[in-house]
């Protein structure tokens, strides 16, 4: 008897609990919301149960599907706030208070994303004064799922304090308030990163069976257990889908402005396959939010290892060349920090500079500003006799060497033997001409080519540094590697 009563007892509270009406983690008290577009809400509820939202004097109706899915768009609104927005069923009703909209931003990518404030360079004194009610956090915990999940671990929206920021991500609380200073409106920072992953982790398992390299691996995810995944292993957060399906997808579509990426390192060992599937990764990502080709923005690798004497290979240089590839797609930015990492530590310390070019970046790509958003760019080569003269874009005000005696270094250059070597160089203007007098038919210049090539100085006269680059297409270190 007890047993059957037990059993009345678990159904009747299992058909409630269905008739609620939830919400994923994302919407919580003091969230952000996107301004000047369609606002995505979304939830589950009983089937067919009819769902009301409220929001600046507005209501909106709508039904669970047969599933108990329900979604509707708010209309869209200017920045401001405080707000409530409010959730109605048939059994309950969800409020959440001081609400504001703004700009949100995604923070995604590995450790370099996920470095927290407190870990920094004068990270102290930033923490200090760190008190910005109009900036948002939220954090989603480390997550894995090889399929789909409907949210993320519990988690919710805090204001930025010195208590909340200290373990936040460095670049992005830097972006936030540069955003929010210039700008005056309130900005949401969703953080959803972890160090050590690879960009295949970030994707989906309908993206990645279109590359041949990762088709026949993810192929039977969704049939069944995948021989050799266990949670426990060392690394399942480096397996094809496990990030894109436990962390990110939960939180789409949530409305944002765009998104700050940093990853790459992971992937160094297979740079030329990263100019595959780091495009893929981003156009699968605006695919899944249906925004269009919202700004995406990242931090090409910064310098790093031991410095070597003579020019060669590098795969983080062909990782650094397959960044800047990928700015072929719309609405892209990056920033260089190719002077900016520590030889010995991975995770170099100074975010702020990180954050300010993107930022820049950003103000160009995100928001149509005319600003000096980029360092130099290669544009042409012109042989003079013994002197190679190279051109740029992207010079802003003008070329500047960042040296006491103006000598231009960072550059090698190759003759039809494919042998490179270091040559002087000196600014002509906006260009570098470069002494080949010692080299038999110069046919390739590479500058910056190296793990760490910790000689590099040319920037324009706005701080920002040359790209790195090469002008030959000779197969490279990580060709045809999986």
């Amino acid at each position: 008897m007890k047993k059957k009563i037990w059993l009345v007892v678990l159904v009747m509270t299992t058909f409630t609990a269905q008739a609620l009406v939830r919400m994923p983690h994302v919407f919580s008290d003091h969230m952000v919301l996107q301004r000047e577009q369609e606002i995505p809400v979304w939830g589950w509820a009983d089937r067919r149960e009819r769902v009301q939202v409220s929001f600046q004097g507005k209501t909106y109706t709508t039904r669970a599907d047969q599933e108990g899915k329900w979604r509707l768009n708010l209309a869209p609104s200017a920045a401001g706030g405080p707000f409530i927005l409010e959730v109605k069923g048939s059994q309950n009703h969800i409020t959440y208070q001081d609400v504001l909209v703004g700009d949100v931003w995604m923070l995604g990518g590995q450790s370099n994303m996920e470095w927290p404030l407190k870990n920094t360079n004068h990270g102290e004194d930033s923490i200090a004064v760190a008190d910005f009610p109009m900036i948002r956090l939220f954090e989603v915990g480390r997550n894995m799922s090889l399929t789909p999940i409907s949210d993320v671990p519990e988690a919710n929206w805090s204001i930025c304090t010195p208590e909340s920021v200290a373990n936040f991500s460095a670049i992005g609380y830097y972006f936030g308030k540069q955003l929010h200073l210039e700008k005056g409106i309130p900005v949401g920072l969703l953080d959803i990163n972890w160090g050590g992953t690879v960009s295949e982790a970030w994707t989906s398992h309908e993206a990645l069976r279109s590359h041949p390299d990762f088709s026949e691996r993810v192929a039977n995810f969704q049939s069944g257990p995948v021989e050799g995944f266990d949670p426990e292993e060392k690394r399942p957060n480096l397996w094809p889908t496990s990030l894109f399906y436990g962390m990110l997808e939960p939180i789409i579509p949530f409305g944002i402005k765009g998104a700050l990426w940093y990853q790459g390192e992971s992937n160094a060992p297979r740079a030329y396959q990263y100019r595959e599937i780091f495009p893929l990764m981003i156009q699968d990502w605006r695919k899944h939010w249906g925004q269009g080709d919202f700004p995406f923005i990242w931090v090409q690798l910064a310098n790093f290892k031991a410095a070597k004497e003579l020019p060669g290979e590098s795969d983080w240089a062909e990782l650094r060349e397959a960044q800047s590839m990928t700015l072929s797609l719309p609405h892209t930015g990056q920033a260089v920090i190719i002077e900016k990492g520590e030889a010995n530590d991975i995770h170099p310390r100074d975010k702020w500079t990180v954050a300010n070019r993107l930022y820049l970046a950003a103000a160009k790509v995100a928001y149509g500003q005319e600003v000096v958003f980029s360092g130099p760019v290669y544009k042409a080569m012109k042989t003079e006799g013994n002197t190679l003269r190279v051109s740029f874009d992207h010079v802003g005000s003008g070329l500047w060497i960042n040296d006491r005696y103006g000598y231009v270094k960072g550059f090698a250059v190759a003759g039809t033997d494919r042998q490179f070597h270091w040559v002087k160089g000196t600014q002509d203007g906006n260009d570098i001409l470069l002494d080949v007098s010692s080299i038999a038919n110069p046919v390739a210049i590479r500058y910056g080519w190296a793990d760490n090539p910790d000689d590099v100085n040319v920037y324009n006269k706005e701080g920002l540094p040359l790209e790195p680059f090469r002008t030959d297409d000779w197969q490279g270190i990580t060709y045809g590697k999986k």
